[in-house]
């Protein structure tokens, strides 16, 4: 029996929860954005780079009735999809290039939404007349800002936010409603900073797109790999690394993913099953459209094209024999492949454009 309201009902929430597997749950007043004149400097100093949907959607990011007119609370979940752990580096083998650990697997905006879809239904049975609407990291949502009133997250200085004692490996969904419903407690020191003196994700950055509450997407690798759809800057080109789609620099660093009872306790949701960790780069550099189709079908990296995964895979090969990671053949192979993309008037510009760059930077 679902309560009817108050306290006992947010209670029952936060147990269903619980029981559909979301290592976090909290319930937040809908309110419109503390931090907006913060927002809307950062799109106008196109701190969003080649994000225009972001620029594109302000508003109704900003407003959150938007996405249900007459909401007026909003229930968020919170799945835990990485515990950390080093990605394991085989020196002898073909250089790889790595995937962030959120975009492994299948798709993870359908499986968080199919679980809240079960909650979703039980209210809205419960409570005939009254409005709901699912959401995930798609739709215009500030989703952090409400998970952190919720109690779900504090907001780190990498942005991100990072559930008390699970880190910041974690993925949000949420449900507006326009039930008005008794608020979780917030997050201690809910707007405050949970990082200290903490400075480890900011001096880790690749490409220094991280100051203290803020990340210039125009510089960010996982930016650049799956969103830019153009050359990009060279430091960006040079500075991948092994990352061939997105990148969890600030993550691997961060002080507060360390292990804790919590984290071994909440574990990894299976729907999280870390498939596609890494790609071979050779065997990208030679994808056609039916290999990028078979590698992304389940997956949540549908929207990089053949060129993009190419691209990002000559500027990952360059790094890996510089770097001088894999067997020796396997850097050769590299090499020359490198070389006939960029002599190969018939390549995509955009795959040629890269390997022209990466042959020089190499001393071809």
């Amino acid at each position: 029996m679902i309560p009817s309201g108050g306290p006992a009902l947010t209670a029952w929430i936060v147990a269903r929860g619980r029981e559909l597997g979301f290592a976090a749950v909290g319930v937040a007043r809908l309110e419109r954005s503390p931090r907006e004149h913060v927002i809307r400097e950062w799109v106008a100093a196109g701190r969003h780079g080649p994000m225009e949907w972001f620029r594109e959607q302000l508003e109704a990011r900003l407003d959150p009735c938007t996405m249900l007119p007459g909401a007026r609370s909003v229930i968020v979940v919170a799945d835990r999809y990485a515990d950390g752990r080093p990605d394991r580096v085989d020196d002898g083998a073909a250089p790889c290039g790595r995937t962030a650990r959120y975009a492994r697997g299948r798709d993870y905006h359908r499986r968080m939404k199919k679980r809240l879809l079960k909650l979703h239904k039980a209210l809205d049975e419960a409570f005939p007349g009254q409005g709901f609407r699912r959401c995930g990291d798609l739709e215009p949502v500030l989703e952090r800002e409400h998970a952190e009133r919720a109690g779900v997250v504090r907001i780190g200085k990498n942005t991100l936010g990072i559930a008390p004692g699970l880190g910041s490996w974690i993925l949000l969904g949420e449900l507006l409603t326009t039930l008005d419903l008794v608020p979780t407690q917030a997050a201690p020191g809910v707007g405050s900073d949970p990082c200290g003196a903490c400075t480890a994700c900011i001096d880790a950055c690749p490409t220094q797109a991280i100051t203290p509450w803020s990340v210039d997407a125009s510089r960010c690798i996982s930016t650049f790999t799956l969103e830019e759809r153009g050359d990009g800057s060279a430091c960006l080109a040079d500075s991948v690394g092994d990352w061939l789609f997105g990148c969890d620099v600030c993550q691997e660093v961060c002080p507060h993913n360390a292990p804790t009872v919590r984290s071994r306790v909440a574990g990894i949701h299976p729907d999280f099953d870390g498939r596609g960790a890494s790609h071979d780069l050779l065997t990208v550099l030679g994808w056609t459209e039916a290999d990028r189709t078979r590698a992304f079908l389940a997956g949540t990296l549908k929207r990089v094209s053949l060129e993009m995964a190419r691209r990002n895979a000559v500027h990952a090969a360059a790094a890996a024999i510089i770097d001088g990671r894999g067997s020796e053949s396997g850097r050769q192979a590299l090499a020359q492949k490198i070389r006939e993309l960029a002599e190969d008037p018939a390549q995509p510009d955009l795959v040629r454009h890269a390997a022209q760059r990466q042959l020089a930077r190499l001393g071809a």
